[in-house]
């Protein structure tokens, strides 16, 4: 029962190991235009958190350099550090802006065919 297992993991290995790499190579549909801007949207509100985290910490480390720089040891300068800049609120980029205004026209129904004339 054991070397009947053993062949059966064995030959689930190497079926795994060989069918893997085809499966990987599969393609998949290009997204739709809506599912872009969703995905430009969502990275550029990850990219302002990351800002607004950088920020945060620019001032929790200008905080310890105040409280340990201002009081320079013999012979040392006090240290400098740049303003930290604050990344403002957040707005969306200007072509995710621009995108809704600028949605494709829906064509005009046609009209009632006209009934040939009576003779």
């Amino acid at each position: 029962m054991k070397s009947l297992k053993r062949t059966t993991l064995l030959a689930m290995t190497i079926a795994t190991v060989f069918m893997g790499p085809t499966i990987s190579f599969a393609k998949l549909p290009d997204p739709s235009p809506e599912a872009k801007a969703a995905s430009m949207l969502a990275a550029a509100k990850t990219a302002h958190n990351d800002k607004i985290a950088a920020y945060q910490l620019c001032l929790a480390q200008d905080k310890v350099a105040k409280k340990y720089a201002s009081k320079p040891q013999a012979g040392e300068k006090a240290i400098e550090t740049p303003a930290c800049k604050d990344p403002g609120k957040f707005e969306p980029p200007a072509e995710l802006v621009a995108a809704p205004a600028a949605a494709p026209v829906v064509a005009a129904a046609p009209s009632a065919p006209v009934a040939p004339a009576k003779k």
